[in-house]
């Protein structure tokens, strides 16, 4: 058995964290649409929650905030003068992307990434996909910078490979963690990675909600990381339909 320690990853709510009820299918996020909110209340409950953990013994490390307001994000549609200005003109003329530009959603560290622990990869290395997060526009902006704090935290290429985003088609839709358990016995054993798929690639979809992830992502994601005993299973649309939106 080779010697293993679990760490607990939290996403920091950003300053522009706010209740835009920018995911269809996350029903939490459509009632509380147009609620005020604190971010700097929702960052120090936060950052008590990482500290209680870290007391608690549980090694626990921080993914920083994304850049928000996204300004280059809004320059690439045509916006532009100063940042001030970029930001003032979006929300006139197209609030629905200066509301994607400011989401703080990269928070939820559940869907920054997959990732594939080294007991259950054949190259021994621990292994990293950035989710694309393309069903929604406002996480679609989130994977390259992921990306870049990965290969930041984990820099060393003979331990860690931090792979890019799959590509940004609907065909290879991908949700990160918030669609894998890793079940075992130890954590230094290799284990069975189970991961629930929504719906495949080309299949019509006729849900009122969007299925998220495909079987066909899961499966790329799998076979990067060379990953071992890798169960697929899929979510019943009555699931989705009722607001389990992965």
């Amino acid at each position: 058995m080779t010697s293993a320690v679990e760490a607990n990853a939290d996403g920091l709510i950003g300053p522009t964290h706010s209740y835009a009820g920018l995911s269809p299918g996350n029903l939490a996020s459509s009632l509380n649409k147009g609620e005020a909110s604190n971010p700097r209340a929702a960052v120090l409950q936060g950052l008590d929650k990482m500290k209680t953990l870290a007391g608690l013994g549980l090694p626990q490390f921080v993914l920083p905030p994304h850049e928000r307001p996204n300004i280059p994000f809004l320059r690439d549609l045509g916006f532009s003068g100063s940042d001030a200005q970029v930001l003032e003109r979006a929300w006139k003329d197209a609030p629905s992307f200066a509301a994607a530009a400011c989401s703080a959603s990269p928070m939820w560290a559940a869907n920054a990434a997959t990732v594939t622990p080294s007991a259950d990869a054949r190259d021994g290395r621990v292994h990293f996909t950035p989710a694309n997060l393309i069903t929604n526009l406002h996480r679609s902006l989130e994977h390259d910078q992921t990306k870049r704090a990965l290969d930041a935290l984990f820099p060393d290429t003979a331990r860690f490979a931090v792979h890019d985003a799959l590509p940004s088609v609907a065909h290879l839709a991908d949700e990160g963690a918030a669609n894998h358990v890793r079940l075992c016995r130890d954590h230094g054993e290799a284990g069975v990675n189970l991961m629930v798929w929504g719906r495949e690639a080309w299949e019509h979809w006729d849900g009122p909600y969007p299925a998220r992830q495909t079987r066909e992502a899961s499966e790329a994601i799998m076979r990067r990381h060379a990953a071992s005993g890798a169960v697929l299973a899929r979510q019943g649309k009555a699931a989705i339909a009722g607001g389990t939106f992965h």
